[in-house]
This record gives structure tokens, sequence and C-alpha cells, in this order.
């Protein structure tokens, strides 16, 4: 069996194996269970075998690297298009065998077992931290139906916990149980929300990329430990508008008969990691609108521009620098003084 190429449709229990030679005939077309892949890859000659990026395909895809194959992972929407009609598993690995071979395919790199670990963290971070925010909500709408309000912000849900918990609440009592629960919850999750965030700058202190990168304004050591963790190898992108616009941040593109138009940011790629860039860049800026901004691109286009949208371009600034520095592993140079420093 000469195959060269395999798709492999990965799943729970069930796995479906698509190959193909050189000439591009069907030399293996099975089903096997998840006990059988390793076996069956291991008693295979080395060929290149293609995934969709999805859950547990980082380590699919380092167990068929440490057998000697080459590994070509793909973003789901790329291999959607060559999906034919009747949609099946054996359709899927068709379809994935088929979109590797492509010239234009754009791969994802493969993550080590450190960088998911770091990304386990965060994942968990941003679930405590919705899960926080829908807590404090909750309370806030529930004290509110008997009339007691208070400030937005942490003061304001300060003083509403601080009247529960001393039971000052002119409320129901079966109401006052119950929110003194969502109180103690709103506690709790912000006790591990914030060990975390040790965890995670503890880790991001210890590596020396992301000190490097910690030292562009507005990035800090969440940004930049997520940032390590998510991309695992900067040369996947050819240049750093390339990595922007993974992330979102460069506009829509539309055109028909010669006219291009280019619309808001396309919000695509990574969301979480594209937050915590506009987050970065918005602290940033709203520092350097307190005292005299000397950068000439930032004043110039402060003064044209809303303050959300020039936050968003410096969002999208501090990408492309982002990844000018992981490829070529310099240090950051700052062109001018008066930045505020790296804070998320």
């Amino acid at each position: 069996m000469n195959t060269i190429m395999i798709g492999l449709d990965i799943a729970k229990s069930v796995f479906q194996i698509h190959g193909i030679d050189a000439a591009g005939v069907v030399t293996v077309r099975c089903k096997l269970r998840r006990a059988q892949v390793e076996p069956f890859f291991a008693a295979l000659a080395p060929c290149a075998v293609g995934l969709e990026a999805c859950g547990g395909a980082h380590h699919w895809a380092r167990l068929l690297q440490r057998l000697g194959h080459e590994v070509r992972m793909m973003p789901a929407h790329y291999v959607k298009p060559y999906v034919k009609r009747n949609k099946t598993d054996g359709r899927d690995a068709e379809a994935i065998c088929e979109a590797m071979g492509r010239p234009t395919m754009r791969f994802v790199a493969v993550k080590s077992e450190e960088a998911q670990a770091i990304l386990a963290l965060h994942r968990t971070r941003a679930l405590l931290v919705r899960q926080r925010t829908m807590t404090a909500n909750a309370l806030r709408a529930g004290l509110a139906e008997f009339g007691i309000v208070a400030a937005a912000g942490q003061q304001g849900l300060a003083r509403l916990r601080e009247e529960i918990a001393a039971g000052t609440c002119p409320i129901p009592v079966p109401a006052r149980a119950a929110l003194a629960l969502l109180a103690v919850q709103w506690e709790h999750l912000e006790i591990a929300v914030r060990d975390l965030d040790r965890q995670i700058v503890r880790l991001a202190r210890q590596q020396e990329p992301a000190r490097r990168l910690m030292e562009i304004p507005g990035v800090g050591p969440l940004g930049a430990s997520a940032v390590l963790a998510k991309v695992p190898d900067a040369n996947v992108f050819r240049s750093a508008r390339d990595f922007a616009a993974w992330l979102g941040l460069t506009p829509r593109q539309a055109g028909s008969g010669g006219k291009e138009r280019s619309g808001g940011i396309s919000k695509q790629g990574d969301r979480s990691l594209r937050t915590l860039l506009i987050l970065g860049a918005t602290a940033c800026l709203a520092h350097a609108r307190r005292g005299a901004i000397k950068d000439p691109w930032l004043r110039e286009l402060m003064a044209r521009r809303p303050f959300k949208v020039v936050a968003v371009a410096l969002a999208a600034k501090m990408a492309r620098i982002i990844w000018a520095m992981l490829k070529t592993g310099e240090r950051y140079r700052a062109n001018h003084r008066g930045a505020a420093p790296a804070a998320i």
C-alpha cells in the first residue's frame, strides 16, 4: 500500500480514514475505533496526514508526529467546501484528504502540551469571569426587584453584598436567603479568578519571550501568555498584516466590478486574544490621553477619529509589533516616550 496522503476524521470513539497514492487513487478507506488508531499509523510508512483543527486534534497531531508522519492541520471551515453532498464521516475524511493537497491551503501549527496547559488556564479563567459577571448581574437584578440599586462597578456591588451580609436589606426572608447565595458565589468566583491570574502571571514571567512581549505598552502577562500559547509558530503567518487579519483586527473587504470597499474590522479568528489586545490598547490610550500624547501617529488619529476606533487601530498596530518580535526574536523598540505600562 503506497499511501502518501491520508485524511483522518477524528471523533470521540470512531475515526474515519481516507488515503490516496501519488496518482490520486484511493488506497485505503476504513473506519477505526479509538484504540486502533495508534497501531494503524505505527504500522504505516511515513506519509502526510490531514486533520481538522478541532477538539483533541493537537493530541493526535503530536502522536502522529512522534510516529514519523507529517501532520497538516487545517481550520474546519476551510475543509467544509470540499465536502460532497450527503455528509458522512467517510466523506469528511475524503474532504480532508482533498483539502490538504491544495497549494493555497492554510495550515495550523501543532501546539505543545505546555502551550495547551497554559491555554487551559486561560479558558478556565474566561469561563469563571463570565460566571462572575452573570452572578453579579443576577444579584443586582434580584435586588432591583425590591427597589434596591447601587452604582455600577465594584464599589456598588460591594455595597450590595455588605447589605445582604448584614441583613439590613428590607426584602423578604426567602429572597434574602437566595440572594445571599449569589453573593457568596460571587466571592468564590472572585477568589478563583484571582488565583488563576496569579498562576498565569507567574508562568508568563518565567518565559523569556513573554517577558519581551510585556515590554510592549498595553501588553501584560495575560496578553503575552495567551499569544505564546495560541501562536506556537509565528512563521505560519506570511506578514504582520496576516497575523492581524487572523485576529480579526483588519477591515472587511468586499469587491465587485473592480470596486473595492473596506468596512469595519472582520472580527474573525481568535476572539479572546483579540479582546485582550483591544483592552490593553484601550488602557494604554486612556493613560496617554490623560497626559500629552507624544506619538505623532496616535495624536493625529485621536484628533480625527473616535476613541474606540483609535483603540482598535492601536490594537492592530500592537498585533503587528507582536508578530515582528516573535519572528525576529528582537526586543521592543519604542520610538517615543510616555507610553502606558503593560496592564492586560
